[in-house]
């Protein structure tokens, strides 16, 4: 038996932990030749299956380097990203050019640099390519307190999104994004520990996380990679430009 993603090529950055990690891994388990990425490549050790490369996606000339040596590809997943904590009065332009460039020029550069190799491949094959972009609930989805500069560029990301899907419809390329709710990674747990010492008590903080939760707890990274899976596959092939909520009710 075969995996629904035998024999494609793919592109996972941000793939040494949390949802990218849980993604590498299922796409392995579905017979992808992986290429994974991430900044801190010692965070990729267990990938035995695939291509591991340190990356900084908020370079464009590593990103670039990165697309011309692995070539066309069959999918193209976008996962790196950063939460900042802040209302508009407490974010700085610092902060706000930092989140935009990683949560959404870094999508800009990928998709630029791998696109070209994408379209060709869709014209060998006579199959779409995929990308998937990692937005958020918190973004035009649902406005979440102290969560301005994220939850901006997050709403960038399904924009982004939307305008790739239909400029390339017609030329064999899907794009669609997810927005997750709250899900266990190590970033969050260190939001967890962050907010934790604010408050004078981490399990106030951890109520807090779950309370915004309609189902009352918060996901595991691990159930976000079969829904990506899911659009990276052919079973999704008349799918593109959607924004699939992975929530718990986040959005409701």
């Amino acid at each position: 038996m075969t995996g629904r993603l035998q024999g494609k090529i793919a592109v996972v950055t941000a793939a040494g932990q949390g949802i990218g990690r849980a993604i590498a891994e299922q796409f392995l388990a579905e017979g992808a030749i992986l290429h994974a990425s991430d900044v801190d490549a010692a965070k990729l050790e267990g990938l035995h299956a695939a291509d591991k490369t340190k990356l900084d996606v908020l370079s464009t000339e590593a990103v670039e380097a990165y697309a011309a040596r692995i070539g066309k590809i069959d999918i193209l997943v976008n996962v790196a990203g950063y939460v900042h904590h802040g209302t508009v009065l407490t974010t700085s332009e610092k902060d706000w050019d930092f989140s935009f460039d990683l949560n959404v020029k870094s999508m800009h550069r990928t998709i630029r640099a791998f696109l070209p190799g994408m379209l060709e491949r869709a014209k060998q094959t006579g199959k779409t390519c995929s990308i998937v972009n990692i937005s958020s609930g918190a973004s035009s989805v649902r406005g979440i307190p102290n969560r301005y500069a994220y939850g901006a560029s997050k709403a960038a990301v399904i924009g982004l999104t939307k305008s790739v899907a239909a400029d390339f419809i017609r030329d064999g390329i899907r794009c669609n994004a997810i927005a997750p709710g709250t899900f266990r990674s190590p970033s969050w747990e260190d939001r967890v520990e962050t907010l934790g010492k604010e408050w004078g008590s981490k399990e106030k903080a951890l109520e807090m996380f779950v309370s915004r939760q309609p189902m009352g707890r918060v996901a595991d990274a691990a159930e976000i990679a079969p829904i990506t899976v899911y659009l990276a596959a052919d079973e999704s092939a008349f799918c593109t430009g959607t924004v699939m909520s992975v929530d718990g009710g986040f959005a409701l």
